[in-house]
């Protein structure tokens, strides 16, 4: 059995998983986690999509008829809902009725960090302790390149575990081998891992790719999931602007001293729940990780 402390902790909503207002309405939402996914998936086109000209211009696709998307919608809205809340919000004002039917035009377009979060707020609201998750996860793709990617992870009171689910890979066409609502975990590279991996040389610079614009790759990529994942298990769960300051202002070039702290950092992030303590004493007390830049500062 779990810490109760740490259950209660993860119980616990940040700016980016509370609901508010919908609290209620995600209460309401099925029970069965591959239903949630489901369904949740159903209300959001990945913006990888719109990458795909031959997607763009099908009128009958897994995501629906995407001639009828406006090309003057954003294609990452991420800019538009950090929150959960915001999500629902805007899907209910597109459309009331949430089902696995919406129409293109009515989806909002949300990255794996959108679709985590969502997932966790609705757990959340169901009284299920819940924490995002940053990595990579190499089972998205098969060309020897580690993407990242963001997940969810939830306790499971009857089977006394935490468990890992993917809600943005609940695509009819993609047989993981493995059930997406209950992943291995050696099937996905937390971000302390991918920081250590690098660290040891255990994976090439090659392998661990950030897919932003531009792309971050290597350390670079290691370092980003790392403080996307720390927030993350504090119940921070920042959006793709947000890093520490003094990373920024370094341009990731630090010190082999620096390097040694983080070192201490990523090896407790390997099993945050015997470690729970200790990492949020750093939190509270290395206000340099939290001292974040975003999109007016950085």
């Amino acid at each position: 059995m779990e810490n109760k402390e740490i259950l209660e902790f993860y119980k616990q909503t940040s700016i980016f998983t509370d609901l508010g207002y919908y609290k209620d309405f995600a209460k309401n939402l099925p029970n069965d986690i591959d239903k949630i996914c489901v369904l949740q998936r159903m209300q959001i086109i990945h913006p990888i999509a719109f990458d795909e000209k031959d997607i763009r211009n099908k009128s009958n696709c897994f995501w629906g008829d995407m001639t009828k998307v406006p090309i003057t919608r954003l294609d990452y809205e991420e800019d538009y809902f950090p929150t959960a809340q915001s999500m629902i919000a805007e899907l209910l004002r597109k459309n009331p009725n949430y089902h696995k039917n919406r129409e293109a035009k009515d989806k909002i377009h949300i990255t794996c960090r959108g679709q985590a979060i969502l997932l966790a707020s609705i757990l959340k609201a169901k009284g299920i302790p819940t924490r995002v998750r940053s990595g990579f996860a190499p089972y998205i793709h098969y060309d020897g390149i580690n993407y990242d990617h963001w997940i969810t992870e939830y306790y499971d009171e009857n089977k006394e575990r935490w468990i890992l689910v993917d809600a943005d890979e609940h695509c009819p066409d993609h047989e993981m081998g493995f059930d997406i609502n209950d992943i291995p975990r050696d099937k996905f590279i937390f971000g302390a891992e991918a920081y250590l991996g690098m660290r040891t040389n255990k994976y090439t610079r090659e392998e661990i790719h950030y897919s932003s614009n531009p792309a971050t790759i290597g350390m670079k990529a290691a370092l980003r999931s790392l403080f996307y994942d720390f927030h993350s298990l504090m119940n921070n769960e920042i959006i793709f602007l947000h890093l520490p300051k003094y990373i920024k202002e370094k341009d990731f070039n630090l010190s082999e001293e620096e390097y040694l702290e983080l070192d201490e950092l990523a090896n407790l992030m390997l099993n945050p729940n015997d470690n729970f303590d200790k990492l949020k004493y750093i939190w509270q007390n290395n206000l340099k990780y939290r001292i974040l830049c975003g999109a007016l500062n950085s």
